[in-house]
């Protein structure tokens, strides 16, 4: 992997790390603070992808906006999931197991399905990457501070949603990676249109799914309590996954995402500090270990 295209995936995971810390903060009210950062986020990239259109660099086409549809679809998964997830169990527990399962899944399919043919410095780099993950997500002691009366109870919760927070991750991933390489050669674009789709979905949803009235009051109640985490999210978000999908196009995505990955390590030492989330030991192990798999990959 090229240094500029691993610069590229690092700055994306410290930025993921970031985002999701400011968005533990933001509890029982998940559709209204998905549809909120998804919706500034769209907002946000409204001119530039505009700019894109006017200049005639990338036009929007059907192809784009059927891909950009199926995104958004997999990134409501996600990110419902996700909030979810963080209402139920640790984020030292939620976050490292989706974030270590998704990649796993993804390295799979690349190599089975889509015929990625990775160096052998670069595989082991990615497992060693991955086993730096494990290292960080098994805490059989003691996970956590906050107040989870039954701490194994707790980790099983956080592990079920980390699975299925993962399988959303490698789904968006590997359509992802397909779109920028043989639909669109504009990740900006296309993650705008993306965006927007999403906030026009889960806006629809607002008024058409049961329990609109409490969502819509939960909404009122982001825009009003919960700004620094909704402007936090829908800036750092964006500026990591499209860091990710321009690296995409000048890596294979069965080492684009493990390296990804390393958000891991930066959330989970987020969780210990901000949340008093222990088993630091576990977490500085994991970091030295996903280092030395980062320096394989970019040797290769």
């Amino acid at each position: 992997m090229a240094p500029s295209v691993l610069a590229l995936v690092l700055v994306a995971a410290v930025a993921h790390a970031v985002w999701n810390l400011a968005a533990k903060t933001v509890t029982g009210r998940g559709y209204a603070f998905v549809l909120s950062y998804h919706g500034l986020s769209a907002l946000m990239l409204a001119p530039i992808a505009g700019w894109i259109l006017v200049s005639g660099a990338q036009p929007i086409d059907w192809r784009l906006l059927a891909a950009a549809l199926l995104s958004a679809v997999l990134h409501i998964g996600y990110s419902i999931s996700l909030q979810s997830g963080y209402d139920h169990a640790p984020l030292g527990v939620v976050y490292p197991s989706a974030r270590g399962f998704g990649p796993v899944l993804t390295i799979i399919v690349a190599v089975a399905l889509l015929g990625e043919r990775p160096g052998w410095v670069e595989i082991a780099g990615a497992l060693i990457v991955l086993a730096g993950i494990a290292v960080v997500t098994v805490q059989p002691r003691g996970i956590t501070g906050q107040a989870v009366s039954d701490g194994s109870s707790g980790v099983r919760r956080g592990l079920l949603w980390g699975g299925l927070i993962g399988t959303f991750i490698a789904g968006y991933t590997l359509w992802d990676d397909f779109a920028v390489n043989h639909v669109t050669a504009s990740p900006l674009l296309y993650f705008a249109v993306s965006e927007t789709c999403v906030a026009l979905i889960m806006a629809a949803g607002l008024v058409t799914l049961p329990g609109g009235a409490s969502r819509r009051a939960d909404l009122r109640v982001i825009l009003t309590e919960h700004k620094r985490a909704l402007i936090t999210v829908a800036i750092l978000s964006p500026v990591a996954y499209l860091l990710v999908l321009y690296a995409m196009q000048r890596a294979p995505v069965s080492l684009v995402a493990p390296v990804r990955e390393t958000s891991i390590i930066v959330g989970t030492l987020l969780a210990w500090w901000f949340f008093g989330e222990r088993g630091i030991a576990a977490k500085l192990t994991g970091a030295i270990v996903v280092v030395a798999g980062i320096g394989l990959i970019a040797l290769g």
